[in-house]
This record gives C-alpha cells, sequence and structure tokens, in this order.
C-alpha cells in the first residue's frame, strides 16, 4: 500500500462503508457518502481522482446522455473508464463517485473518468484536479429561482474553467454564449453543418438572442432548435466560430434515432431528436480529441442505451412505455417536436413537480409549444404531478379538450391507467423528481430492473 494521509484513509474506508449500507438499506445512496468524506477530508479529491485523465461533462440540457455516450465509446475502446452513471452530478456525488472507484492497490495504468458535473459545482471540482477535457453542452434558462438567466449560469461555469487553463475545452459552436470567451484555454468548436428545417427566425421566447458584443439581434442561416445555429451580428460582425467538428448531413430523423454524417462519415444515433444528435456529436468530438477510431465511435453510437429517464423505453403488460426527462422550455419543445415524427395512435402521461430540484416557479410551461400535439392521433392525456392542475390549464389553453384529461393524483393511479390504454406508445413526460418518483414506484412494481 502507497502512502497516504490517515484523514483520507479514513476518510474513504467510513465513505465505502456507508455505500455499501446504502446500497443494502436504500438502494441508492449517491451523494451521503460523499458529504461523509468531505467532512473528514476536505481536500480527498484531489487524492482520489490523482490516476484519471478527467472529462467533465456541464452545460443545461443533456448532460446524462452526453456522459453516457462519451463513456460507452471509451469503454468500448479498452481504456479504463469509471463515470457518475447515476447522474448525482454535485460535488458531493462526484467526490462518492471516484471513492466508490478507488483502490488501496498502487497501479501505474492511465485510466479515464467520465464525469457529469452540475454548472455550480464545477468550480470545486477544478479546484482540486485539472481535467483534461471539459466539454459544454449548451445554455437554456433552467430552474430560474436557482440559477438565474443564462448568463449568470455562464458565469458560474466560467468560475470553475478560469482555475484550469491547462483543460482543453469542446464546445457547442452553435450556442452564441461561447464565441467569445477570451479564454486562455485550448478551443474546439462542434454544431451544425447543415440545417434541419427552414427555419431562419428565433422564436420570441428563445434564449441568448442578442449579441453578447453589441446587442444587436442575432441572424441566423439556419436554426436548429431554440436559439442555436449557425448565427451571425449584423452590427459588428461577430459570428459563429469556425467548427473542428460538424453535422454535414441528416440523412434521416425518426422516433428511434438518426442517421446523420458527421466530418463526412455516417453514423446512426440510437436516441431520437435533434439535441441527441448534438449530445452524439459532443461525443464523438471528445473521442477524436482522445484518438479514438471512428469505427468504435460508430459502433458505440449505434448501440449506445438511453440513460434512466432519458428516453428510457419500458415494457408494462404489453404496452410500450417511454420516459422522457423535461425540465425547461427548449428540451420540452425537442421532447414535443421528437414525439410529433409518431404517426401512430399515442397516448400523453405529463407529470409536473415544483420540488427544489424541478424549480419552485412552473410558469415556465407556458413558453413550451404544446400546441403542437394537438394535432397528433391522441387517445388519451394522463395529468400527474404535484401541480397537475396547472398543467391542465395550460393543455386546455393549447386546444385540448378538457373532457379527456384523466388526472391521477399519484403513482397507481397514473399505472392503472396505462395499463388500459389503446393505441401503440404512452409517452411520459415528467421533470425531474416526478420521473425519480415514478421510476422507484415502477421498479417496486417489477417494470424497472435498477432504479440507478
Amino acid at each position: 500500500m502507497f502512502k497516504i494521509k490517515i484523514q483520507t484513509l479514513l476518510s474513504i474506508v467510513v465513505s465505502k462503508c456507508i455505500m455499501k449500507l446504502s446500497k443494502v438499506l436504500f438502494q441508492g445512496g449517491t451523494n451521503f457518502p460523499g458529504k461523509i468524506a468531505l467532512k473528514l477530508d476536505k481536500n480527498i479529491l484531489r487524492t482520489i481522482a490523482n490516476n484519471y485523465d478527467v472529462i467533465l461533462i456541464t452545460g443545461t440540457n443533456g448532460k446524462t446522455t452526453t456522459t453516457s455516450m462519451i463513456y460507452g465509446i471509451v469503454k468500448d475502446s479498452g481504456i479504463p473508464v469509471i463515470t457518475n452513471n447515476t447522474g448525482a452530478n454535485m460535488y458531493t456525488g462526484i467526490i462518492a463517485c471516484f471513492i466508490s472507484n478507488y483502490s488501496f492497490k498502487k497501479s501505474a495504468e492511465k485510466k479515464i473518468a467520465v464525469i457529469e458535473v452540475d454548472e455550480a459545482n464545477l468550480k470545486f471540482v477544478t479546484e482540486y484536479i485539472t481535467p483534461k477535457i471539459i466539454t459544454i453542452t449548451n445554455l437554456f434558462r433552467d430552474q430560474m429561482d436557482r440559477y438565474g438567466e443564462v448568463y449568470t449560469t455562464l458565469k458560474k461555469i466560467l468560475e470553475g474553467i478560469n482555475k484550469v487553463p491547462e483543460s482543453t475545452l469542446i464546445l457547442n459552436g452553435d450556442e452564441s454564449l461561447f464565441g467569445n470567451l477570451n479564454l486562455k484555454n485550448d478551443l474546439q468548436f462542434y454544431g451544425f453543418g447543415t440545417k434541419v428545417n427552414e427555419n431562419k427566425i428565433v422564436d420570441i421566447n428563445a434564449d441568448a438572442k442578442f449579441c453578447t458584443i453589441c446587442k444587436s439581434p442575432y441572424e441566423y442561416n439556419f436554426i436548429t432548435y431554440n436559439h442555436l445555429g449557425d448565427f451571425y451580428c449584423t452590427g459588428c460582425g461577430y459570428k459563429r466560430p469556425e467548427l473542428t467538428y460538424s453535422v454535414d448531413k441528416i440523412v434521416e430523423l425518426n422516433t428511434s434515432g438518426s442517421t446523420v454524417h458527421i466530418n463526412n462519415k455516417e453514423y446512426y444515433i440510437n436516441q431520437p431528436g435533434t439535441y441527441n444528435i448534438y449530445n452524439a456529436l459532443c461525443a464523438y468530438s471528445v473521442a477524436k480529441s482522445l484518438g479514438i477510431e471512428d469505427d468504435i465511435v460508430q459502433h458505440s453510437l449505434k448501440t449506445v442505451a438511453s440513460s434512466f429517464g432519458r428516453q428510457e423505453t419500458l415494457n408494462i403488460d404489453g404496452i410500450e412505455v417511454k420516459i422522457i426527462l423535461v425540465k425547461n422550455p427548449a428540451g420540452y419543445d425537442e421532447a414535443v417536436n421528437t414525439i410529433n415524427l409518431d404517426s401512430r395512435k399515442i397516448n400523453l402521461a405529463l407529470l409536473l413537480n415544483d420540488n427544489y430540484a424541478d424549480g419552485k416557479d412552473v410558469s415556465w410551461i407556458w413558453d413550451v409549444n404544446f400546441e403542437r400535439l394537438t394535432s397528433l392521433n391522441i387517445n388519451k392525456v394522463m395529468i400527474s404531478g404535484i401541480r397537475l392542475y396547472d398543467m391542465a390549464i395550460r393543455l386546455k389553453v393549447a386546444g385540448f379538450s378538457s373532457d379527456s384529461f384523466l388526472l391521477c393524483s399519484d403513482e397507481e393511479k397514473l399505472l392503472n391507467e396505462i395499463k388500459v390504454c389503446n393505441g401503440e406508445i404512452v409517452y411520459i413526460l415528467a421533470t425531474y423528481t416526478a420521473m425519480i418518483n415514478l421510476r422507484k414506484f415502477l421498479h417496486a412494481k417489477g417494470y424497472i430492473d435498477k432504479i440507478w
């Protein structure tokens, strides 16, 4: 055993014991062991992450899915790799992840850690380690009672990046907030080199619509979704940075996945929607920065499984059920756009909570384009969650008939309604804690193997 400070040793041992106990008693426990570890040794991350090349993934939407994609690619390449695949992306959860994988046996083998990190927690991680790569997916309004506007979120992220000028940054070039950061880091950008649709006019509810330099409104050669796309400013000439990695062609989009060309090579992405093309493109960019071969990336993206609650497909008594996490207008609209690709007879379940992890203010649902769903062949509309009446009102205003609403006060009633659905699929659109609670309930009923 190599030398280690007694307080660090104690911290690791105690935390590992708590993890084992938590898994037995609570079938989880992803943050508490990390809290205990930090109480015993506030500098523990420096020790437990010492033998890793760390890749950090942050941003508003797509962190968990992108982390899963990168992890899968690295694993398929044969490089030893760990990840916080439960989505425990706060500082304490990240500590717990490293402790869980920590070995007291000295090893010269270099490993990779693919770590999802909450935007506001990035600065705590970079206080103790210098990541090999930091990638940022996008910035949208999300949990505004906690984060504030997108510019505030960007400031929180930059606090962490400014501590590690040696880290390579792989950024979404279609995100207008990322092109003028004045950082010392090596910068690489990914984005769309081709349009998804004919839209060039940014929506009134879109985020970051004004130039970061002169405050003029952006113009677009094309928009992918929300405010992302090939932007330029007629006021000062600021425009999208040059892309290192790009989607050159979109071959097919459907409810199962997408076929696209990235840097002139075809890839099938086993997750649907434009936002998952972005996630896959980000994962591809990180993989190429690590020197991983194209055929490995192709195979991994083709076979990648959904992360829990992110386009997760279940079978409930013979009925296909797909759970989609929705937490802000930009992500919800993309989920709506993906469902609109489905020509089958469908059922909808919309779950809205306002717990701390969801954001206490639910007024954001009025910025979601629910109106697009009214043209679909919908059999049943089920509404649940703490704020189910707010959701019911929003849907009524969108054009749904309130006579067709089924208000489900709890998971048991919702499950019973799902079991008697006609149609070919049930889409469950749920905010974070509603998704977590539903998955725990379905796990207890035997419909989901693992909670985390």
